[in-house]
């Protein structure tokens, strides 16, 4: 069984979608073992108690220590893929060593466009506008020392109108990062993602 932990910080669609395929038979041989959100009042933490998984929260406003560090102690040994669904908080020090390439992030725009430190939500939408592209979309990217820099798994874009608003052009990459999430989800569990420096590549099914 290829074991997942989610990480949230606030809705959960984005976990949905995976929860989903894996409940369609679309993800095989999966299972999330635990969702943590760094946001005690994520409504994902809801979607996941409702589906029966183990939740914890880890509070990013906490001092004590840092929220990668005390991730890291949660799920330790005990997955095969960090999945970022969502999650706001920067993970770094030895959770990136020990999970190299075994960590994942969708990120609402199609890299490296629109994208790095403070390129999260809404901002990413509003760069997109404002620079005026005629398309965005969203990337399913491994996650490194960097923001928003890892090797690039998936990509969907979209098209931008002239009058779109951020929420119209949010809804619209929505659509995509649902597909995108658990499809990159799928091929990593089925052990057909090659990853050769910064390239990716996936294999064909056996």
């Amino acid at each position: 069984m290829f074991k997942i932990a989610v990480l949230i910080s606030g809705g959960g669609t984005d976990m949905q979608s995976i929860i989903d395929g894996i409940k369609s038979g679309y993800i095989k041989n999966c299972s999330i073992e635990a969702v943590i959100s760094d946001n005690p009042n994520a409504y994902g933490i809801e979607r996941a108690k409702n589906e029966g998984i183990a939740t914890y929260v880890v509070d990013r406003k906490s001092k004590l220590e840092s929220v990668s560090d005390q991730i890291l102690k949660i799920i330790d040994g005990k997955v095969d893929l960090i999945v970022l669904a969502g999650f706001l908080s920067i993970l770094s020090g030895d959770i990136i060593e020990k999970y190299n390439n075994k960590i994942v992030n969708i990120h609402p725009s199609l890299i490296p466009a629109f994208c790095g430190p403070g390129m999260y939500g809404m901002n990413v939408h509003k760069k997109a506008l404002e620079y005026g592209v005629k398309v965005s979309g969203c990337t399913v990217h491994f996650v490194d020392s960097g923001t928003d820099t890892g090797p690039i798994i998936i990509q969907k874009s979209v098209p931008v109108y002239d009058n779109d608003t951020t929420e119209d052009l949010q809804q619209r990459i929505l659509i995509e990062e649902h597909k995108a999430l658990p499809e990159a989800i799928k091929y990593l569990a089925d052990g057909r993602v090659k990853v050769t420096g910064r390239k990716v590549e996936i294999l064909e099914e056996l």
